[in-house]
């Protein structure tokens, strides 16, 4: 009779962060390409994107880098979650949720017009939509 050593049904730490990993870069690759889409879509109906500061728009594959980026980092922070919260898929969203809130502020700081804020800040939101959920079902597992 053989004795097989009992399995954690969440496996080895490596393969916990792959479980993780691509579904995070999946999201965020797809928030990146949808964040680019409303955007262009905004662009091609009127809305120009400028920023008072500088005078020149926010050109399209700054949305696309910058949301990449920044769901880069959420995955980053989401397995210091998985490490050290109790709780991650909880902690996940809560956290998320609250940093989205705080991401919602800054549009309207800038002096844009209300076209222009109310796009970024469905940009935003949008990103959000598409990511938080996919990180907070890979945490809960």
């Amino acid at each position: 009779m053989t004795s097989t050593a009992p399995t954690d049904r969440l496996g080895t730490p490596g393969q916990q962060r792959r479980r993780l990993l691509l579904p995070g870069l999946a999201a965020a690759a797809a928030a990146a390409i949808t964040v680019t889409a409303v955007a262009a879509l905004a662009m091609a109906t009127g809305v120009d994107l400028e920023l008072p500061d500088g005078g020149e728009s926010i050109p399209l594959l700054g949305f696309t880098q910058l949301t990449f980026t920044f769901s880069v980092v959420g995955i980053l922070v989401a397995l210091a979650i998985r490490r050290w919260a109790s709780q991650p898929a909880r902690t996940w969203i809560r956290t998320t949720v609250a940093l989205t809130a705080l991401s919602l502020v800054p549009p309207f700081l800038v002096g844009a017009n209300l076209a222009t804020e109310c796009t970024l800040v469905l940009t935003h939101l949008i990103a959000a939509a598409i990511v938080i959920p996919v990180i907070a079902r890979r945490l809960a597992i």
